[in-house]
């Protein structure tokens, strides 16, 4: 299946003296990169998180975030890590000792230094298999709903493909009567310019040129190229790079396609196939 780097989902589960919510969300990246916005006490389970996500999600900028909010009614119960606070105090002195005119710590710093206030109203062990489960469940809807995207952007490319092989397959057969057309405008010219009559010559010299302005090979590339984007399409999962791949290789056919032409409708038939190239390009920039 087909999936898109950008997803959202968000959930939350009540426990015992407070409530847990998540909130996962995504966009394109080129690799994948997962950013942590945890309260306090989920920061042990980051690894665990982290270990999840990347077991399920290949590429994108992946934010998720997670918070705890105390159950109506229930005033969190806060304590004092008193090892930390003796070491603070501790350290303060010293300070103090070696440079008289330092200023003592305030309350407040002390208050605000990480580790030294501990909410009880939910460890870090107990949230540890909840918040996990909470996760795991949010991350199904996140999948799908990356999924539902990525259908969507495949419906898209397919419709794109199917135009240029419509598009391919009218420019064929135009292809013959472009160059002869062509080859025949020259020989006129050059019968205008050289006067010695050598009219084998002459032709000799519009053959390899024809040679040289024959867009037929380009063409073939461009359907196998096509083909291949089907292909790809109709595997799915994490194809976004080599779909990229594919949009360069078909736009330097059609550039070929263009400087080569020698008819307005080759010339027209380059740049749809250009136009509809780029439109695809810009959505699988979305594409897993």
């Amino acid at each position: 299946m087909i999936q898109s780097m950008t997803g959202y989902a968000a959930a939350s589960r009540e426990l015992p003296g407070c409530s847990v919510s998540i909130e996962l969300k995504s966009v394109n990246g080129r690799f994948l990169d997962l950013q942590f916005r945890l309260a306090e006490e989920l920061r042990p389970i980051e690894p665990a998180l982290r270990e999840l996500l990347a077991s399920r999600i290949a590429r994108g900028k992946v934010e998720c975030r997670m918070t705890i909010v105390p159950a109506a009614g229930e005033a969190p119960q806060l304590g004092i890590n008193e090892a930390l606070l003796a070491a603070l105090a501790e350290a303060s002195r010293r300070v103090r000792e070696a440079i008289p005119e330092a200023h003592p710590l305030r309350i407040g710093e002390v208050l605000h230094w990480p580790g030294v206030l501990r909410d009880d109203t939910a460890g870090a062990e107990a949230l540890r298999e909840p918040g996990m489960a909470l996760v795991a469940d949010t991350l199904a809807e996140f999948s799908a709903s990356r999924a539902r995207e990525g259908e969507k952007l495949k419906a898209m490319l397919l419709e794109r493909v199917t135009r240029m092989q419509a598009l391919l397959a009218e420019t064929l057969p135009r292809v013959p009567a472009a160059i002869a057309a062509y080859e025949e405008k020259l020989a006129a010219r050059l019968r205008e310019v050289l006067s010695t009559g050598e009219e084998e010559r002459i032709r000799q010299e519009i053959a390899i040129f024809g040679i040289k302005i024959d867009v037929a090979e380009e063409l073939n590339r461009l359907g196998a190229h096509l083909e291949e984007v089907r292909r790809v399409l109709a595997a799915g999962g994490s194809c976004g790079k080599r779909l990229d791949f594919l949009m360069q290789e078909l736009n330097r056919e059609a550039n070929t396609l263009g400087s080569k032409s020698v008819s307005r409708e080759l010339s027209q038939a380059s740049l749809e196939f250009k136009l509809l190239i780029e439109q695809m390009r810009e959505q699988i920039q979305n594409i897993e």
